[in-house]
């Protein structure tokens, strides 16, 4: 297979193996088959973000028509988790929660077409997986998810192959398609194979079915660099993951791309293959969805009427969404770029809103992988469905007694796990010089602190973190907080505080 790359933001670049060539539409001759590949990943919202500014599945349906009236010949792929976390997800429907329903629906009605997983659609319990799995209409691709009986999921599929052609032509072209995700979440209807060897499995098949291979992959960038670094077969790699947009290369031949969450980016890559020299040229764009795109009037309504499904399941169980919990004077930053990487003035709100969970508490601590909005809540007002998109995850706030000792190792742990939601936030901690500080004084090893903590962060579950339980010596379950919600909590901080 020859590959010629071009990839434009802004500017058009066209690499050829071997040379530099500038290529314009009427050198493409009638004979080549142009296919479209719209990608995007990471997306949790069905509706815009910021304000109403960008993303939105509406906007990407706009794109969507746009491409499809200039090549028929269009894919469009999602890199993974969309199913959870989600606010709207949380709401119940017909006695059921949503767990991505709503997803799923407006998905369908969009035409998407293929799909891996990404970890976190197993936040659901197996039979909402079940239940979103029978309601897709589009393909679910993976080589290395599979059940706990180390099956294959039902209508799941290790890899597919479309054909295309141009029109007036006997020629086809045959797209080869894999998934792989990462190992992260572990739960009990589920079960990985090794995504590097699986990939090469599926790889070796699709070669003699196939004249270009794409892997939809959902783990992170340094993973992706490893597939195709390994494998340097693979034409295309379409990611997930990071939250944020990537481009890679491996020398002059493997790409990979990577979209915004949200679908505040999407990739549309466009594949030439000339059937004559089995040469395919990739042309990837980067396209912010942003005000300057009208929205899709028909999906546009059904994510209006999912999000009145919503709102009602919601005040049916005591909340009221649209209820005003504060009004902030500043941009409120909930990006996980940034809450993933240092404390943010949002962060830092919650930080503190665990340490008044308790009277006795000296300090707090979270994982940042809690914050799931990725997103600017506007200046102004403050509702409770903003609050449940900060915090989709049912974590409680228990007090906890913690050795010095262990609690400098977490908090070391917690600066190394920065990028991801390992990364730790916290209240009332200080660094000075090195040294680990509580209302600036240093920590001692064989104190005891007191100190309050989401339960999930205790559950040896996060990243590099599995000595982090009750079952270690050096910390001690005082209060449990069954009802003591980490959202609660927050919503009592806001209302409490003074603006």
């Amino acid at each position: 297979m020859k590959i010629s790359l071009a990839l434009r933001l802004g500017a058009l670049l066209i690499l050829s193996v071997g040379t530099f060539e500038v290529v314009s539409a009427d050198q493409v001759s009638t004979r080549k088959i142009r296919v479209q590949v719209l990608h995007l990943n990471d997306v949790y919202e069905i509706a815009s973000v910021n304000g109403g500014r960008e993303g939105g599945l509406a906007r990407v349906a706009t794109i969507q028509k746009q491409l499809r009236k200039e090549n028929s010949n269009l894919i469009t792929t999602l890199g993974g988790d969309f199913l959870s976390p989600s606010a709207l997800g949380l709401a119940k429907y017909k006695g059921k929660r949503l767990a991505g329903m709503q997803m799923v629906n407006v998905l369908n009605k969009i035409g998407l077409d293929y799909a891996t997983f990404g970890n976190h659609e197993f936040d659901l319990k197996e039979n909402q997986f079940f239940a979103r799995l029978a309601e897709s209409e589009f393909s679910w691709i993976s080589s290395n998810v599979l059940n706990s009986n180390g099956q294959r999921f039902e209508g799941v599929h290790a890899s597919v192959v479309q054909s295309f052609s141009a029109k007036g032509s006997d020629k086809k072209f045959r797209v080869g398609i894999f998934g792989v995700t990462l190992d992260e979440n572990k739960a009990n209807y589920v079960s990985y194979a090794d995504p590097k060897v699986s990939a090469g499995q599926e790889l070796e098949k699709l070669k003699k079915l196939s004249d270009f291979q794409i892997a939809l992959t959902h783990q992170s960038i340094i993973d992706d660099v490893e597939l195709v670094e390994a494998y340097p077969d693979i034409d295309l790699v379409l990611g997930g993951h990071e939250h944020r947009n990537y481009q890679r290369w491996r020398g002059d031949f493997t790409t990979i791309l990577k979209a915004d969450s949200n679908a505040r980016t999407l990739y549309s890559v466009e594949l030439v293959f000339d059937p004559d020299t089995s040469e395919t040229t990739i042309k990837a764009t980067l396209l912010p969805l942003n005000e300057g795109l009208k929205e899709d009037i028909a999906i546009k309504a059904a994510i209006d009427q999912w999000t009145d499904i919503a709102f009602e399941g919601f005040r049916e169980e005591g909340l009221e969404p649209g209820a005003i919990v504060t009004v902030s004077s500043h941009v409120l930053d909930g990006l996980s770029r940034h809450v993933r990487a240092g404390p943010t003035n949002l962060t830092d709100m919650i930080a503190e809103a665990l340490l008044n969970s308790y009277s006795e508490a000296q300090l707090s601590i979270f994982n940042s992988g809690s914050i799931r909005i990725d997103d600017l809540l506007p200046a102004g007002k403050i509702t409770g469905y903003d609050i449940i998109r900060v915090l989709p995850f049912k974590g409680q706030v228990q007090l906890f007694e913690i050795k010095g000792e262990l609690l400098k190792r977490v908090l070391n742990q917690g600066v190394k796990n920065t990028g991801t939601g390992g990364f730790l936030q916290h209240a009332n901690i200080q660094r000075h010089e090195g040294h680990w500080m509580i209302s600036n004084q240093q920590i001692v090893n064989d104190q005891l602190y007191k100190a309050a903590i989401n339960d999930y962060l205790v559950s040896g579950e996060e990243q590099n973190l599995d000595y982090f339980t009750t079952e270690n010596p050096g910390l001690t379950l005082l209060k449990s907080g069954n009802h003591l919600s980490v959202k609660k909590q927050l919503i009592r901080y806001l209302r409490d505080r003074p603006n």
